[in-house]
């Protein structure tokens, strides 16, 4: 199993995906789920992986494509720099931790559900959810919203 995660340069998580497999349809998976909601970013910093590099170029590719606007797109530059990524390392040991205490899943349906309850708590511990009415929620302010 495997934890695909996207963070902003100030450190705000903009996207996650569980998947079984780390092959490129995976990586085509997630990153188009976070082109569609976030956009198309100018630069990207990954690890040493060849098959993420490859899943960016064929998504990059597609949405030049799918573009309307007569405007010419650059290509989105890919940093594979060793320790540009460490905000995202850093970002995900949190995660990392918690799961880990696990030991395990015994289902994939389980495995999919429980990273992503722990992805949102920490997106509030972040204070990202931001709220016209209250723009610095507490963490009980944030769950009474989402039950609400």
């Amino acid at each position: 199993m495997y934890l695909y995660r996207a963070i902003d340069s100030v450190g705000d998580t903009v996207e996650f995906f569980f998947s079984k497999h780390r092959d490129l349809q995976a990586a085509k998976r997630f990153l188009r789920k976070a082109f569609q909601r976030h956009g198309r970013p100018e630069r990207i910093v990954i690890d040493g992986s060849q098959t993420n590099r490859e899943a960016i170029i064929s998504c990059d590719g597609e949405s030049r494509l799918r573009d309307r606007s007569r405007r010419c797109l650059k290509p989105i530059r890919i940093r594979q720099i060793q320790y540009l990524n460490n905000r995202i390392e850093q970002d995900h040991r949190r995660i990392k931790r918690r799961l880990r205490s696990m030991l395990g899943f015994k289902s994939e349906a389980s495995a999919a559900i429980i990273p992503s309850g722990i992805e949102m708590i920490h997106m509030m511990r972040k204070r990202q959810a931001r709220y016209a009415f209250n723009p610095r929620p507490s963490i009980a302010e944030q769950f009474d919203i989402l039950a609400a």
